[in-house]
This record gives C-alpha cells, structure tokens and sequence, in this order.
C-alpha cells in the first residue's frame, strides 16, 4: 500500500517519496489513518517496523493547518526515554516537515540548559523531549503547555522500565484535557495498559507482531564459552569472519571501557557509549559508527536504545540481559525494515537462567556454534523451554 492512500496530504508524500519510501509498513498502514481521524491510539510494534513515521506523519498533517505557534507554546509534545531516541524522532520529523512550515526541537539532559530555553522563546511546534528535562523546563516556566493539542509517549515498556512513570503522570497532569493521545510501545502490558487508562479515554489498540517470536529475518545463533575467554572468543570471531562492522551490547560500563581496550590490543577499533559519557561524546562516538569510522561499538542497554542505524548487520551479546524482553529489544536494531540481519550471543554457564528466559520468550532453542580454539571448561546445559528459577517453583 502505497502513502498516498492513507490520507496525508501530497506534501508530506512528497518528502516521504524524496526519501525513497514508497510502500507502507503494516503499522503505517493501520496506524496513520486512525491518527489522522483524531482517535487516540494504543499501538504495539516493534523497532524497525517504521513506527515512529506513523505518528509523526499524521502529526505534521494534522498540525500544518495554518495556525502559528506563540511564544514558550509547544503545540504537539513526543516523550521518548533516551536523548538517542529523541534525536533521531526530532531527525525524522526534520525530513518529513521538509515541505511544511513547521518547526521542532529535540530537548534533552547532559547539555546547555540556557540553549535549549532560548530554542523555546518564539515557540515550538512540535517538541521531542525526555521526561525529567522536560519537567526541569517547565519548572522554570521556558515554555508553557496550554495550547498543547497532541501527546505522543514512544518506547512506552522501556520508559517503565526506567522508572519514569512518576514524570510521566507528572507531565499527564500539567496537559490540556483537551489533547489527542498516542502510545507506542514494543509491547502492550498490564502497566502500560493502565498508563493508557490514565492518560486518554476510548483509545483505539493496534498490534502488529506477534511478541512471541523475533524477527523471522535475523538469523540468531550462540556460542557458549568460560567466562575469562569472552573478549578472545569476540576477537576471533570479528577476526574469522571479517566483521566490519557490529554493535555490541554489555551490562556495566566499567566492563564497556576494558572491552574496547581489550578489542584494540587485538588491532580492532572499537568504541563504547554509556552513560557516564557526556552527550557531545556520545553523540560523536554514534556518528563515526554510522559513518563506516569506528568497527565496533560497545553500548550498554541504556545507552543503546534509540540508535538507529538503517544498515546494521549484527548484533552482538557480549552479557545476556536480565530481562527477555530486553534480548528482542536488542536484536531488534539489525534486520530492520525488512532487512536481513544476525544476531549473536555469547553465553557463559552463569547465563544459563537468562537464556531459558530468552529461548521461552522466542519458543525455541537457539542453534549453537562451537570453535575448536575455545573449548569449555564449564558446559552450558541445554536449555530447558519451561524452566522455571528454584525461587519461583
């Protein structure tokens, strides 16, 4: 299904046609045209399934009505849990509004404050924006939210998990009634069912995957290995295979700074993002990645969500995550919008509860790889679909 039969007006078609879009994604096609009726809108969809142009090609149609924006307004506000995220939303917007007269601006910590208020003194009309900036600012009164008609929260799972959901009510409370609601989010819990409740009435609920399953086009495969052999084990294999380029996720940011210093003994250029690091850093180490500079990028879970690179081919699990859920969450960043992607864990025998997690959540076991150079002192089991920790039999 092409664009122009969803609703939205030929400029914006046109900008999304400069791009080099043509077809819509199932949750552009289902999405945009309830948005555009002026529904509010529960949506689950995962990353990469193009989900932040459903909301904000709507929102540039619905807002490019010819009204202008006063002084410390905001007229349309998009919550996003990191400042990666919000820089790449308010990007997208940037491409999209490129034949409309709208404006917009990513606020966020870790940056000149004074900056930011001066972006907001003649108005804004859409403004992307994390939550605990987002109320820092509005407690020094930079912009006010009465003529605020449009909330969009995005990553709405991973802005629970973050333990932001008291700025958010916060936020939900200094909000005209009078608003439209989006929320996006990879998967739609009993929480975020709540937040919706008290956040909009009568939403209409949109799934698009099945959270069962990862993407079927990300090949997964895991190797398992002793614990003090993990960053030999991640040379050799970047070595072997002639990597160019992969993401690697790690739990803690000390263990993100040996990492990078172990990879470059072994002649591999690797950098890491957490964050202790400040955004003007974070944001340079992202750009070289993105530019072909840096092999390898080393990113706490935290860090990383957000990044959006449209050609990453492999994801590397240097530490399992604690939460399945994280696990789809991570290798959700290759193999997007239909393209072919790996994704690739190593797995240590202290692992073995995060992996029957992970291998439940998918419903099925991961194939495994074995390299006569790293043999196994202390075996991995094979994993058990129904496991169940002692602590919770």
């Amino acid at each position: 299904m092409s664009f122009s039969t969803l609703g939205l007006p030929a400029s914006i078609i046109k900008a999304v046609d400069e791009l080099g879009y043509h077809t819509a994604t199932t949750i552009q096609k289902k999405a945009i045209p309830v948005i555009l009726s002026g529904k509010n809108v529960v949506a689950a969809a995962h990353t990469g399934t193009g989900k932040t142009a459903s909301f904000v090609l709507p929102m540039l149609a619905l807002l490019d009505n010819g009204k202008s924006v006063r002084g410390k307004r905001i007229r349309a506000l998009i919550l996003a849990p990191t400042r990666e995220l919000a820089i790449q939303i308010e990007a997208s917007i940037q491409q999209y509004a490129k034949h409309v007269s709208l404006t917009s601006m990513a606020m966020y910590g870790g940056v000149d404050i004074e900056t930011q208020k001066q972006q907001l003194i003649w108005g804004v009309d859409i403004l992307v924006a994390t939550p605990g900036r987002l109320l820092d600012m509005a407690h020094q009164r930079a912009f006010h939210f009465d003529e605020l008609t449009m909330l969009v929260i995005d990553e709405a799972d991973r802005m629970l998990d973050m333990g932001f959901i008291d700025d958010i009510n916060k936020i939900i409370e200094r909000l005209p009634t009078q608003r439209q609601n989006l929320l996006f989010s990879a998967t739609i819990s009993d929480e975020i069912r709540c937040l919706a409740k008290r956040s909009m009435e009568n939403p209409t609920e949109i799934t698009i995957e099945s959270n069962k399953t990862a993407k079927p086009k990300i090949t997964q495969w895991l190797v398992t290995v002793d614990k003090d052999k993990k960053s030999a084990l991640l040379s050799h294999l970047i070595q072997t295979y002639q990597w160019q380029q992969a993401l690697i996720f790690i739990e803690t940011k000390h263990g993100a700074a040996k990492l990078v210093s172990q990879l470059a003994k072994r002649d591999i250029k690797a950098e890491c993002i957490h964050s202790g690091r400040t955004q003007a850093i974070r944001e340079k180490i992202l750009a070289d990645f993105k530019a072909g500079k840096i092999q390898m990028l080393v990113a706490t879970g935290i860090a990383a969500r957000g990044i959006d690179i449209g050609n990453l081919t492999r994801v590397i699990n240097y530490d399992l995550p604690a939460q399945a859920d994280e696990y789809i969450h991570r290798i959700g960043r290759t193999g997007r919008a239909g393209a072919r992607g790996e994704a690739i864990s190593l797995v240590s025998k202290d692992n073995f509860r995060e992996l029957c997690a992970i291998e439940s959540r998918l419903g099925h076991v991961l194939a495994r790889k074995t390299f006569d150079e790293f043999p196994v002192k202390k075996t991995v089991p094979i994993s058990v679909l129904n496991y169940v920790p002692k602590a919770k039999r």
